[in-house]
Parts: structure tokens; C-alpha cells; sequence
């Protein structure tokens, strides 16, 4: 009777003001856990089920709720609005709250052959090794892919021509109705996959799989600048999509091949040119075969190891942007060794008339040396 029925915001657990996201929540929250699955030959469960279903239905239409606001439950009786115990097709829209939980995309009608709907087809990835000078001035590069392609046979059924026939467990419709407890559910037919149609003579030309593994040439354009794992999309260049759906993506993702000489750092390129004691204390032209080319690095006089001397806009491109990144020259003063004789006297001379600075230093003034990268 309605003078025993709980209030419909009591039953959901919200106030009166809640929105339709909030009701909509509250409403899942309890199906899900009052559903029968989860709760079997349990009457109080399922009496909380249907009590909150019909609270759902009410409150989400917003004439009833409006009456119900009004009036309360005898309004609603009174207006022949009044769900008269649970109705199951208030349940016809319920798919977006309950999703596939429990197969609930099946549930009330909502999800017959599932396995016919449009579907897209899977993205793909491409992993391609690039050497640091396709970085520095991009390139075209031939790819073969491999992938999926729909049998021209069978058109992706899997069959000879007219070797389909109707599934002989749902007889065609693709889905099966189920009695449980108080509801009937229509669920996807397990012997056909919601198709409606079985296989009675395969596909000579894909042995059944509806597809053919090919292989295919294309070509992606590397744009100057990219690196580790940057990801070139390819669109449409993905496997196939299902009944009739759009292809998925190739996404090529790039690996950079460690440079003999050149190391990279964002947009900088850093690399250490040894000179020996003399050309440091001196000064030095150096000749440094880049990127662009043979270019000069001048060491200048006194130069200490681990000094840097930078190229500016010798180093790597911008991605999608203008301009480039810095050459970062290290200077290695390299010490020998080993000396001969002329060499050691020539190198007592030289430190009999240079001063002595052998006192220890503060510990800032060897951070300057200590790394060159960092």
C-alpha cells in the first residue's frame, strides 16, 4: 500500500535538490549491489532492488517527480503516474547507468547482438630505429607494416558465399531470453555471438578468420627535431574495423641510435674535444666536423679542463617550432703520461718560471669541472 512506501529520496540516499548525476549514482550504486546475481534466493535483496528501481524511475522523469514533490505517493496514484509495484521497462533506458556490469548491456533488451554493432579496429605500433642525423635534418622512411586486411572472399564473415545459415539455439535473433526471478533478461546468444548466423562452410580463402595477414609499404615523414619515443599517428593505417566500422591508428614510435661522438640534451648537442697542455695554455684552432659540416672551434688561451666553448645554433631543431638548439663544446685538457727527455726538459723550464699555486682552493671552484654535462 502507499501508505507504507519509504520516502523515494530515502530510498536513493539523496537530498531533494540532487541532480540528475547524483541521482543517477545513488541509483547504480544500490542496483549494483541489491542485483540478483550478486544476491541469489535473497527476497530482501531483491525486494531493495525493485524498491529502489521504482524509486529511479520516478525521480528521473521530471513530470513525475515534480508530482511526487507535490503530492507525495498518492499524487501519483492519484494521476495514474504511480508505478504499480516494479515495472520492468522502466528499465528501457537503464543501460547507460548499469553499463556491462553483470552483462548488463544485455539486460532488458538493451544489448542484442552485440557482436553486430560497429566497432573500430585496433591501433597499432611500429617501433623504427633513426640515427641522430635524421634528428638534426628529418627523413622520409619506407615502413613495411604488417596487418590485418578483410577477406574479399567472405567480406569478414568467415564463410564460403552462402555458407551461412540461421544459428539453430537462438534461431536467428541472435540472443536468448532468460527468466530470473522477477525479470527477464534477453542476454547474447553464446552459440552464434549475437550474429544470428553460424558457419556452415568455411572460407577457403581466410580459413574462417574473416581476414588475411598482408603486408604493407608505407611512408612516414620524420620531421627534424624528434626523439626518444616521439609518435609519428599514421591515420586509418591500423587494423580493420568490425562490421563496417572505421580502421584504427599506426603509430610509429621512434628510437634514436646513440651518436659515436654527439650527445644530446633537449635542443643542445654536447661533445668533448681533447687538447694537450700546450694548446690549452696557448690557444687553439680546432677543426670539429659537425652536423653542417667541418666547423672551427677556437680554444682560447688559458683555457682550463672542462671549459666550454658553445656554437650557437649548431645544435638540434626545434620541434614544430623555428630556430635550433647550441653546439656545447668540453674542453678535455689531456696531460701525457709518458715524456721523453727534450719533453720533460722543456716542462722543467716551463715550471721553474711559473709560480707556485699548490694551496688547496675552496671546494665551489671544483663543481665547475667535476661534470661536464651537468
Amino acid at each position: 500500500m502507499a501508505a507504507t512506501k519509504r520516502d523515494y529520496y530515502e530510498v536513493l540516499g539523496i537530498g531533494k535538490d540532487a541532480d540528475e548525476q547524483s541521482m543517477k549514482g545513488a541509483y547504480r550504486k544500490l542496483a549494483l549491489k541489491y542485483h540478483p546475481d550478486r544476491n541469489p534466493n535473497n527476497t530482501d535483496a531483491e525486494e531493495k532492488f525493485k524498491e529502489a528501481a521504482e524509486a529511479y524511475s520516478v525521480l528521473s522523469d521530471p513530470q513525475k517527480r515534480a508530482t511526487y514533490d507535490r503530492f507525495g505517493h498518492a499524487g501519483l496514484q492519484a494521476g495514474g503516474g504511480a508505478p504499480q509495484g516494479f515495472d520492468p521497462n522502466a528499465f528501457a533506458d537503464f543501460s547507460d547507468i548499469l553499463g556491462d556490469f553483470f552483462g548488463f548491456g544485455d539486460l532488458f533488451g538493451g544489448g542484442g547482438r552485440r557482436q553486430n554493432r560497429v566497432q573500430r579496429g585496433e591501433d597499432v605500433r611500429f617501433d623504427l630505429e633513426i640515427q641522430m642525423e635524421d634528428v638534426l635534418n628529418g627523413k622520409s622512411a619506407e615502413l613495411l607494416v604488417p596487418k590485418l586486411e578483410p577477406c574479399s572472399r567472405c567480406n569478414t564473415t568467415g564463410a564460403e558465399p552462402g555458407g551461412m545459415s540461421a544459428c539453430p539455439t537462438c534461431h536467428g535473433r541472435g540472443e536468448m531470453l532468460y527468466q530470473q526471478g522477477f525479470l527477464s533478461i534477453r542476454r547474447t546468444c553464446t552459440s552464434c555471438g549475437g550474429r544470428g548466423q553460424v558457419v556452415r562452410r568455411v572460407c577457403s580463402q581466410c580459413k574462417g578468420d574473416g581476414f588475411k595477414k598482408v603486408e604493407r609499404k608505407l611512408k612516414v615523414n620524420i620531421p627534424p627535431g624528434v626523439d626518444n619515443n616521439t609518435r609519428l599517428r599514421l591515420s586509418q593505417e591500423g587494423q580493420p574495423g568490425v562490421n563496417g566500422g572505421p580502421p584504427g591508428d599506426l603509430y610509429v614510435v621512434l628510437k634514436v641510435k646513440d651518436h659515436a661522438v654527439f650527445e644530446r640534451h633537449e635542443d643542445q648537442l654536447h661533445c668533448v674535444v681533447p687538447v694537450n697542455i700546450a694548446q690549452a695554455a696557448l690557444g687553439v684552432d680546432v677543426d670539429l666536423l659537425t652536423f653542417d659540416g667541418l666547423q672551427t672551434v677556437k680554444i682560447p688561451e688559458g683555457c682550463q679542463n672542462g671549459q666550454q666553448v658553445r656554437l650557437k645554433g649548431f645544435g638540434v631543431p626545434r620541434l614544430n617550432s623555428h630556430g635550433r638548439g647550441d653546439l656545447i663544446v668540453h674542453v678535455d685538457v689531456h696531460v701525457p703520461e709518458k715524456l721523453n727527455r727534450e719533453q720533460r726538459r722543456l716542462l722543467e723550464q716551463l715550471r721553474d718560471t711559473l709560480p707556485a699555486e699548490n694551496e688547496p682552493r675552496e671546494k665551489g671552484l671544483f663543481e665547475k669541472v667535476k661534470d661536464y654535462f651537468m
